[in-house]
């Protein structure tokens, strides 16, 4: 029963997310334009991750045991 209870209340919290979109607070005003950018970027726009924040990832699995290469960086301490 109490696990239930957990449940329900869990699925209450995470549903109550808002859609609205994001703007500053009042009296407050987003950051200046970048140096030399014409337009000053929108909050959807700043918050938008580029390629190089959030690189895709690759996925090359492994099928069986493979011996590592030798890695000439590889040197014990000094």
């Amino acid at each position: 029963m109490r696990t239930a209870l957990v449940l329900v209340f869990a699925g209450l919290v995470t549903a109550c997310g808002t859609t609205a979109p994001l703007t500053p607070p009042e009296g407050a005003s987003l950051p200046p334009a970048p140096y030399g950018a014409t337009t000053e970027p929108s909050a959807q726009e700043l918050l938008r991750r580029g390629a190089l924040a959030a690189p895709e990832r690759s996925v090359e699995l492994r099928r069986r045991s493979e011996e590592r290469q030798d890695d000439p960086f590889d040197l014990p301490p000094e």
